[in-house]
């Protein structure tokens, strides 16, 4: 199994490093393949490879194995030891939650070296001595990335009905049902929350103070938090000053967005991994244009289509043409005032009806529309963009959200036409 299991690995690792840390490990499969074994030639490294290599090693496993399964480390005495008993219990290798999320993967420098170090231990301990554990940074920094390497290894300890991941608007969803008692309970049954992207729940008072009961469960119970906001939580004004003042009463740490020096680390190992031929001036030229995580990985997905759809060999001309026609750099700022002008000129009304009271069918529509994409693309709570259409209610803007939604989902031409109109508002900004 080690040779296969090398050869595996040779896909992300170098020699260098495979000789550095792979070769000295024994490694063993159980005759079921449920379980593998990994010995260290001497104790020094074993507590060396479980600082450095351990979370690495363990996603590269699960992809190996194609799946979950155990794993069991051996100190040099235990693998002399006759007895089975004197054997540490095995250690359960599963990524429920995505294996390319761990924080062996997360690229970091000392910029951010504090916010990955805790999040480190909020997933070991697991008691809630950092409750709650709040994640906050721009769209892109890797806010994501962490609170999901979180769950990951939560779930190696922890059986998996006990860790409850969901989004905002997830979260909003689930307790939007009708039976809201069932739905609180099935919340508070889970010994861990973790909510992605806290700040969709902004504006909505009645979720807010919903999750505020959540909250003062969760907490009281000393069961872990953790949560990821778009942003500092103090620059959301329409975060009721209960739930602010408990987020902030938490651990609450700030991402840095990835510097050049992240930015090429990032694409040099997806380069590497993906057997991607890529010079070095073509890697700097996408660190240096491309300024966040997501933003590199969607280049990177592009190269990787156009080798493996167009031509396996990416020429110079190929690589700038791929560029020249990726618009991230430059696209213009998407303003609510762009997106209410595009959704007039498509419907070929007059702005200051969509600002007004006007209820004629063809500017209400228009206007619900306007309002879902600022929602949607902005981000925007319910009481500012209740401001931003000419001071309505956020009741009215909750409404025309919801019935857009609706009309997406139950038919295609909405989602068509809704998916049109963003491409234009980012065009046109």
């Amino acid at each position: 199994m080690k040779k296969a299991l090398r050869e595996h690995l040779a896909g992300s690792c170098t020699e260098q490093e495979l000789k550095r840390w792979f070769d000295p490990l024994d490694v063993e499969q159980s005759e079921g393949g449920r379980e593998i074994r990994i010995g260290f030639p001497h104790s020094y490294f074993a507590q060396w490879f479980a600082g450095r290599m351990q979370d690495r090693f363990e996603a590269e496993v699960h992809r190996f194995n194609g799946g979950a399964c155990d794993i069991r480390y051996l100190s040099p005495g235990l693998r002399r030891a006759s007895g089975i008993g004197s054997e540490p219990a095995p250690r359960k290798l599963s990524f429920p939650f995505d294996a390319q999320y761990s924080f062996e993967s997360f690229l970091t420098n000392s910029k951010n070296y504090f916010p990955l170090e805790t999040a480190r231990q909020v997933a070991k301990d697991g008691m809630g001595q950092f409750n709650p554990f709040v994640i906050c940074g721009k769209s892109g920094s890797g806010k994501s990335h962490l609170l999901k390497a979180i769950a990951n290894e939560m779930a190696k300890n922890h059986p998996l009905s006990e860790i409850l991941v969901t989004t905002g608007e997830g979260l909003r969803t689930l307790l939007s049902q009708s039976d809201q008692m069932a739905a609180r309970s099935h919340v508070a049954a889970h010994h861990f929350l973790l909510v992605d992207d806290i700040h969709w729940l902004a504006g909505d008072e009645r979720l807010q103070q919903e999750l505020l009961v959540l909250f003062n469960h969760f907490h009281d119970g000393h069961k872990q938090m953790v949560f990821t906001c778009q942003d500092r939580i103090g620059a959301h004004e329409d975060i009721i000053p209960a739930l602010r003042s408990r987020l902030e009463g938490g651990l609450v740490v700030s991402l840095k967005q990835p510097d050049l020096e992240i930015r090429v680390a990032l694409i040099q190992e997806r380069v590497r991994a993906k057997k991607l031929p890529l010079a070095k001036e073509q890697i700097l030229t996408l660190a240096q244009r491309f300024q966040n995580f997501r933003a590199l990985n969607g280049i990177l997905i592009k190269l990787l289509a156009f080798r493996e759809l167009v031509r396996k060999d990416i020429s110079a001309r190929d690589f700038d043409h791929i560029l020249s026609n990726t618009e991230e750099r430059d696209l213009p700022k998407v303003t609510a005032d762009s997106i209410i002008d595009t959704v007039c000129q498509h419907y070929q009304v007059k702005r200051k009806d969509v600002m007004g009271e006007d209820r004629r069918q063809g500017i209400a529509l228009a206007r619900q529309v306007a309002m879902f994409l600022c929602r949607e693309m902005l981000g925007q709570s319910y009481p500012i963009l209740g401001r931003t259409f000419g001071g309505k209610d956020h009741s009215t803007v909750i409404y025309s959200v919801k019935k857009i939604k609706e009309l997406q989902e139950d038919g295609k031409e909405m989602k068509q036409l809704l998916k049109d109109l963003k491409i234009r508002c980012r065009q046109t900004g």
